[in-house]
Formats: C-alpha cells, structure tokens, sequence
C-alpha cells in the first residue's frame, strides 16, 4: 500500500455531535431548513403506542428549479477522463438497495454527459456488485474497479461491507464515496481524506428514530439487532436517545449475519412485553416480522430501519405491516425525481438512497471540474467547497456552469442539503419517517432535520 500524501484536512473529526431536531409539517420542497413542527395524533392501538399524525402533503412536491440554459463549455482540459466505478449490492442481504441506488447513478451520469461531460469528455461509469459481508464479492470487485483506472468509486452501501475495502481504495489514492453507509466508526477513519459519504452518521438516525418512539407514548422498547458496524452502532444510539427522552431499553437480542433462525430472539423480546419493538436488521426482516407477528404483536408496535425499509407486498399476507413505521435518512424523493429515476429503471419500487446517490455522482464530477483533475486525490480536495458557502444549485448543469463562470457553488441536491465536515460527512441531514399501507408498501409520513 502506497503512502499518500494528506489530501484534505482532517483536524476537524467531529469528536461531539450536537443534533437538533425540528418535525416538519409538510414535506421539505427543498428548503435547507425546517419551517414548522407537525401536531395531531393517530389513533392509540393496545400497546398504548399513539403516533403523530402524517404530515399533509408529505413525500409530495417537486425539486428546486434548475438551470434550463445552454452549459458553457469546459475552460479546463484533461487527457483522461472521469472513470466512476459503483460498487452497489445486486446480491446479498441488502440487493433492495441496489436498483434505487444503481438507478440514482445512472441518471446522475446521464445528466452530466447530457451536458457535455466533465472537462470536455463524457464521464464513464463501471458497475460492479458488492454483495454482503457473507462473500468477498466487495473485494474482487474493488480490485476489478481499481484495475480499470476509476477516480472515484460510489459504495459500498453496507457500512460491514464498507470497512472490508475502504483501505483497499482510499490506499489506491481513490475516492471512495458512499450514499448509505451510516456507522459513525467512518467519521475518525485514517482515510487519507478520500472517505465521503451523503448519508448522515446513525448518531442522526439513532436520535431520530428514538425520540420518535417516544413521542409514540412507548416507554419501553426492545430490540432485535443485526450484529455488525450498521446495526450495533444504530443500535447504540437509538438506545441512547430513547433513554434520555425517559424510555426503557428492556430486551436488546443481537443476531448474525448469515443467521436463518430467530425464534429464540423474538421470543426474549416479546417475554419481555415492550410497548414498541426496533428491528435494526436487513432483509432477514422477512422472517422476523411474521414471527413477531404471529405471537400477537401488533404491527403498531413495530419500528423498522433504512437497513429494511422495503416493499414487502409479495412477501406478507397484506395487513401485516400496517401500521407499523420506519426511518430511512434522507429528505423524502420528490415526485419530477422519481418520474426521473423510472425512466432509468421502470422496474424501481423503492427510492431509498437514490438521491444520495445521483448527489455522490454529480458532486464528484463537480469536484473532478473545479479541481481541474480525474485523479481521486485531486477531487477530494474540492469536494467540501463545492458543497458549501456559494451560490445554489441543485443538479450538474446548473452547478457546471456557476464554475465555469468562475463562481463558488454550493450544491444542495435531492438528499437535501449537503455540506460536509472535514471528516467527510454531512453536518445537516433530513431523516424521513415512513408508514407502511395495507399492501405492505410504505408511504412518506414526516421528516425531521437535524444538524451534526
């Protein structure tokens, strides 16, 4: 591994995090800050679990208005172009996540070279699966990616599957740039300055989703929880909000990854007699939810996570889950946006992280364009100016052309407003909270902003 030069300063690791978090009446248009604090409650169920109501409106709406004129041509040049490998899951326990994230790329890469590419020259993309942390999918793709000449590549999306290749990339003087990594152990990692991500830490997520189930009139709470950097660190601070706001963690079981039975932890919890349950897992939701289900607890009780915050029709009888919530960082998809994602991909059910996504590809092309570089530890050195303290804009074609007329930029896209630390993460983030139908799909309900 080659010894690489600090690229951005990392003085400032965010060693405190200090969170306020606002509830939003309505769905955020785009705005970089909360404007109200929703009222009402939903109907209590047996467990005493009583919610607020669901924003009006909330999940609607459009993105901010765009540039629609000609983009200026390049005044920088380069000899190679952007290369950006996706290192994404089309397998393994999160492969949900793959085609909203996949397609979140695409259109980002579409748009760009719609618009004349970056430094005169279309971008590319490579894709490549990441699998889970039960393969070394991740690595064989990482090396094949490194070995194709990538600046940058966009993943993994697993926090686990993550810290098994970030020192195979960042080494590589490559960017690694993640929309859904959420453990704060990448906040103090030794990576040279090329980690980034557009997800907030779980240290937002974690505060959110206990404080909210608590607003729910739970004063206990038990928890099923994957065993990995995703799951216990989610689960560390979910517990730790939760606690403060009064509540009791009264059953904490922890499973594997690559465990098919959990009868013994859902029977620990439900002995328990929690008001609310947390289930901080993946895909293995499809097998605990009908257990828990089937032992009486109602789905009222049930709180999920962005980690299996999925479309569930064709896996439970429908009912199921009605009722029951989840958080998934990020501000809500906003319809033009999905509009745009289905063009890419007809087949999307889900959004999550799509916009995280398509803002990872489109502030990495921003970076490569005021840096005047396709090299990763050149990028990496503009990243954080592109996202703060400049002019707005939202998307590559109106953010391109303030450079290209020698303006500073800041870039707020469709995650929301994005401005990094010198850490690499974001320092502001929206957290949606989800509700699921009758069909066992979930729809948008409120959202809450916080700062790190």
């Amino acid at each position: 591994m080659t010894s690489l030069p600090q690229v951005a300063p990392r003085i400032a690791k965010l060693t405190a995090l200090s969170i306020g978090v606002a509830l939003l009446a309505t769905a955020c248009g785009g705005a970089s800050t909360p404007t109200s604090t929703g009222t009402g409650s939903a109907s209590a169920n047996a467990a005493g679990i009583a919610c607020p109501a669901p924003s009006a409106g909330a999940g609607a709406g459009t993105s901010a208005a765009t540039n629609a004129g000609e983009v200026p041509a390049s005044t920088g040049t380069t000899d190679t172009a952007l290369k950006i490998g996706s290192l994404l899951p089309t397998t393994g326990s999160l492969a949900f996540l793959g085609p909203p994230e996949i397609a979140g790329v695409n259109l980002g890469i579409k748009e760009i070279n719609d618009a004349g590419g970056v430094l005169g020259k279309p971008v590319e993309v490579i894709h490549r699966d990441s699998g889970d942390t039960k393969t070394d999918i991740a690595t064989q793709s990482t090396t094949a990616l490194l070995g194709q000449g990538v600046g940058a590549i966009i993943g993994a999306a697993s926090s686990g599957v993550s810290k098994t290749v970030i020192n195979q990339i960042t080494g590589a003087g490559v960017i690694q740039f993640s929309p859904a990594n959420t453990s704060p152990d990448f906040t103090d990692w030794d990576d040279k300055g090329l980690y980034w991500r557009t997800a907030p830490s779980d240290v937002l997520q974690g505060k959110v989703l206990g404080n909210y189930m608590a607003t729910c009139g739970a004063q206990t709470v038990g928890m099923i929880v994957l065993n990995d950097a995703y799951g216990t660190g989610l689960a560390k601070n979910v517990k730790a909000a939760f606690e403060a706001a009064g509540g009791k963690v009264v059953a904490e079981e922890l499973f594997n990854e690559g465990d098919s039975q959990f009868s013994s932890q859902v029977d620990k919890v439900i002995a328990a007699k929690p008001d609310a349950i947390a289930l901080i897992t993946f895909d293995q939701a499809k097998s605990i939810v009908p257990l828990m289900t089937g032992k009486g607890i109602k789905p009222t009780q049930l709180f999920l996570v962005d980690g299996n915050m999925s479309d569930y029709s064709k896996d439970f009888q429908a009912g199921t889950l009605k009722g029951a919530q989840g958080t998934i960082p990020g501000t809500f998809a906003k319809d033009d946006f999905k509009k745009k994602l289905l063009a890419i991909d007809p087949a999307l059910k889900d959004y999550s992280y799509a916009g995280e996504s398509y803002d990872a590809v489109n502030l990495i092309a921003l970076a490569s364009e005021a840096a005047n570089s396709t090299k990763g530890v050149d990028i990496a050195t503009q990243l954080k100016a592109v996202s703060e303290s400049g002019e707005k804009c939202s998307d590559f074609p109106s953010c391109v052309t303030l450079l290209r007329e020698g303006k500073d930029i800041d870039y707020d896209g469709q995650s929301g407003p994005v401005t990094f630390s010198e850490a690499g993460d974001p320092t502001e983030a929206y957290v949606g909270i989800y509700e699921f139908q009758d069909d066992n799909t979930y729809k948008a309900s409120k959202e809450e902003f916080g700062k790190l």
